[in-house]
């Protein structure tokens, strides 16, 4: 099969965005609704699910790499050094960003599509913010202080635990680490008898690892030798709504990417749920309050998420599923800082979190 054209990358990143908005709306699926309920509640439900979209994506991604469909080389998350400093601190801010908002990238496009008007000016500070650290003003200080503390990868080869293992001398164990990883994320998931009675949950969340695997297949198969600057891309939310903005201000060719199709197609697809649901209503700030504390948190996440390199579904999942050396520290940042933000939210003061 040759490359897909622009257009057709395009639509299908729309069609797996639509999916993923449709499915994730209807389960009630929040990646900062997961967290919470484990932080709060001790309810490991919703995270379990995000566990079976990364163990699908993990194995999907591997047997395309196996298969020689897709170069890890071409992504963005396995660079051959890893700017720590500049991961730890995007993340912890993406996951303070997301409790003030009370939802993440991901989540806020769903919430549009269902008549959420806070959601709409979360997004264009939170890609004003995200194009602005990407591209714009903010990505001196990024690019030559941020990112300028990191370690390399041993031997230099790509980020990702399969070449650095390789590189010590165990082989091509890609496939096999990746089967076994979502063997036992599988077993963490199928054991709750509650999630296997919650068919909505769990469809949500095949659709989700369907949908990264499916963008990695899309974005993969477009390149080519005569690719300018090749890079392959799946589902992640910081990025492309930054340069969904800027495209739409500027220059509608830009409209042309994997990544804003899917942009557009979450809003749909939770359009779609929610007239389907008839839950479609009109949503507003209560107060200025509530508009300051949004604003805030889409600052954070916004530049937070290009610092961090990706969002909870785009180094949650999408960085998983390559099994990217930058996954763990990500997570990790994004959890502590959810956690600080809800501290703040509940009792007022973060420095109350450390006396429990």
């Amino acid at each position: 099969m040759g490359p897909l054209s622009p257009w057709a990358v395009t639509l299908v990143g729309a069609a797996i965005g639509a999916a993923c908005g449709f499915t994730a709306r209807r389960a009630r699926l929040c990646s900062f609704g997961a967290v919470e309920d484990v932080w709060i509640g001790g309810d490991t439900r919703r995270l379990r699910i995000f566990g079976l979209a990364l163990a699908v994506a993990l194995l999907g991604t591997q047997l395309l790499i196996w298969r020689g469909d897709l170069s890890p080389g071409f992504s963005t998350y396995v660079p051959n050094a890893i700017a720590w400093f500049s991961i730890i601190l995007g993340s912890t801010l993406f996951g303070i960003g997301m409790a003030l908002v009370g939802t993440c990238g991901f989540g806020s496009l769903i919430r549009l599509g269902a008549g959420d008007l806070r959601s709409l000016i979360v997004m264009i500070v939170f890609g004003a913010v995200a194009y602005a650290t990407l591209r714009g003003m903010l990505a001196p200080l990024r690019i030559d202080v941020l990112e300028q503390v990191a370690i390399a990868v041993p031997g230099s080869v790509q980020g990702d635990l399969p070449s650095v293992l390789k590189w010590l001398g165990a082989g091509e164990v890609g496939l096999a680490l990746g089967v076994t990883a979502s063997a036992v994320l599988l077993v963490a998931v199928l054991i709750d008898r509650r999630l296997r009675r919650s068919p909505r949950l769990l469809l949500a969340g095949l659709t989700l690892g369907l949908g990264v695997v499916l963008g990695w297949w899309a974005t993969g198969v477009a390149i080519d030798e005569f690719t300018i600057n090749p890079r392959a891309q799946s589902l992640t939310f910081v990025s492309p709504i930054g340069r969904a903005l800027y495209a739409v201000l500027t220059t509608p060719a830009g409209l042309l990417d994997f990544g804003v199709g899917t942009i557009f197609g979450v809003v749909c697809g939770s359009f779609a749920s929610a007239i389907f649901d008839a839950e479609f209503r009109w949503e507003a700030f209560d107060d200025h309050h509530e508009m300051r504390r949004h604003l805030l948190g889409a600052v954070f996440m916004g530049g937070g998420g290009i610092l961090a390199g990706g969002c909870t579904i785009g180094q949650g999942i999408s960085a998983g599923s390559m099994m990217a050396l930058s996954w763990p520290i990500a997570i990790a940042g994004m959890m502590i800082g959810a956690r600080l933000g809800i501290a703040f939210l509940m009792e007022g003061s973060i420095r109350n979190i450390f006396r429990h």
